[in-house]
């Protein structure tokens, strides 16, 4: 254990609980507030930035080895998006009246500009980008973070005149009343099930974005998306179809994709630098909100002209002896995997790397998609026998290793036009430090066998 005297005695007994990226924020906020608290995690190690542990009263240890004591008294707890909210020391917190709360809450009271939200299982954070990019095409200053990039209470600096927020389900179901100008959830799957009893209960944390919402944007393809909100609420919709009037969605125009407002065509898809038909997805999407803040279509699509993509989401590697190789790192849910494969099709045979961290979900969802649009499977990981069993019966399943065979195996199968995919549907802590880090090792895996070609 250590501790380290607080800045400023308060009246208050403030916790935070977790000192990963979220909980720093918090911490830097508090300081900058000038009040005291305690942090708990399991060790000082946890804090990237080692100046957050200046002045803070830090208690460490295996969260079940923590003095439950340290909780006695606390009026107000910010629970880390990384901690479950049924945690004994959370639990032992509430029950004593303490507010539970996350870094949203913290935000929201102190921003001085509207804010939107975007949640959703997939592709959240490139519309959060991407929403970004196309109202700072229209000339609005915008700061853009929250579970993406920079954390919320870092942002609040910058004196924006709009705020872009990805929120995920962790710190929406930690979060109260947000009252945020426009939100959106973008679409719902089987997602975090190791951390929630059912897809009900995933559902109504990402409902939680809604909460004394002013304005929505809802997805008319999912009907998991469509908020219980009052009439009074203002709804813009999209669709990756054909768009009803008011709707935005795609038409096939002369054999040419469009990106459409009713019968009225925008933008043709082939403008965009972005890869598969589940980015124009995204990018109805995005429109739909700025289009909601009243902003010309126009304007905002000049704004995704040029935009390239977030990296490890169906970032384009390089080509080899004509074999693409595509990191979708990202992808670490039966959703997203699915995704990329249907905005993928038509371009090419895929050979799909797949495993991980399964995180509860049922890989027999992936049947239909593989089956339809891969010619094999390579697995690796934990999850690598569940995910053969239930595809081999549908397809080729070659297990591996390591992320080095699995690119290796893939690669020589391939064919010239062919495209290897890393979409794992599952989370990558079994083997690696981060999605990220998987994403790294797949790129220096592919520039080996470009250097070797």
């Amino acid at each position: 254990m250590s501790s380290v005297s607080a800045t400023i005695a308060s009246t208050e007994k403030r916790i935070i609980f977790g000192l990963g990226v979220t909980g720093q924020s918090v911490a830097r906020w508090w300081r900058q507030q000038g009040v005291s608290f305690t942090a708990i995690d399991t060790s000082a190690e946890m804090a990237s930035d080692p100046g957050v542990l200046a002045h803070v009263d830090l208690r460490t240890g295996v969260f079940g080895d923590v003095d439950v004591s340290v909780i006695d008294g606390c009026t107000d707890m910010i629970v880390s998006p990384g901690v479950a909210l049924d945690h004994p020391l959370v639990a032992h917190a509430r029950n004593q009246g303490s507010r539970i709360r996350g870094d949203i809450d913290l935000f929201i009271e102190a921003a001085q500009a509207p804010v939107i939200g975007i949640t959703g299982s997939n592709g959240k954070s490139t519309v959060t980008a991407l929403t970004g990019e196309m109202l700072q095409a229209c000339g609005l200053k915008v700061s853009v973070g929250g579970n993406l990039g920079r954390p919320a209470l870092d942002l609040l600096a910058d004196g924006p005149e709009l705020y872009v927020l990805e929120l995920s389900s962790f710190q929406l179901e930690r979060a109260h009343d947000l009252g945020l100008r426009l939100a959106t959830v973008l679409n719902i799957s089987a997602d975090h099930l190791d951390r929630y009893a059912n897809l009900g209960e995933y559902h109504r944390a990402k409902h939680h974005i809604f909460r004394q919402v002013v304005q929505v944007v809802a997805n008319r393809d999912d009907p998991l998306t469509i908020p219980l909100v009052p009439e009074t609420v203002g709804t813009v919709w999209w669709r990756s179809g054909e768009p009803d009037l008011g709707e935005f969605g795609l038409r096939e125009i002369d054999g040419v994709t469009w990106i459409c407002h009713g019968f009225t065509p925008l933008m043709s898809g082939e403008a965009l630098k972005l890869p598969g038909r589940h980015n124009l997805s995204n990018v109805l999407a995005a429109l739909a909100l700025g289009s909601a803040l009243g902003l010309p279509p126009s304007d905002l699509l000049e704004g995704a002209k040029d935009y390239r993509g977030l990296p490890h989401r169906c970032q384009l590697v390089t080509q080899v002896g004509g074999v693409r190789f595509i990191d979708d790192s990202k992808g670490t849910n039966i959703g997203a995997t699915v995704a990329a494969l249907e905005g993928l099709a038509g371009e090419g045979t895929i050979w799909l790397i797949l495993g991980g961290q399964g995180k509860g979900q049922d890989f027999s969802l992936l049947k239909e998609a593989v089956a339809q649009h891969c010619s094999g499977v390579v697995v690796m990981g934990e999850a690598a026998t569940e995910i053969a069993q239930h595809l081999s019966h549908v397809i080729a399943v070659h297990s591996v290793e390591s992320l080095q065979e699995a690119v290796a195996s893939a690669a020589a199968q391939a064919r010239s036009g062919d495209i290897v995919l890393l979409s794992p549907a599952c989370a990558s802590l079994d083997m690696f430090a981060s999605y990220v880090e998987r994403g790294q090792q797949f790129h220096n895996a592919v520039n080996a066998l470009e250097a070797a070609a």
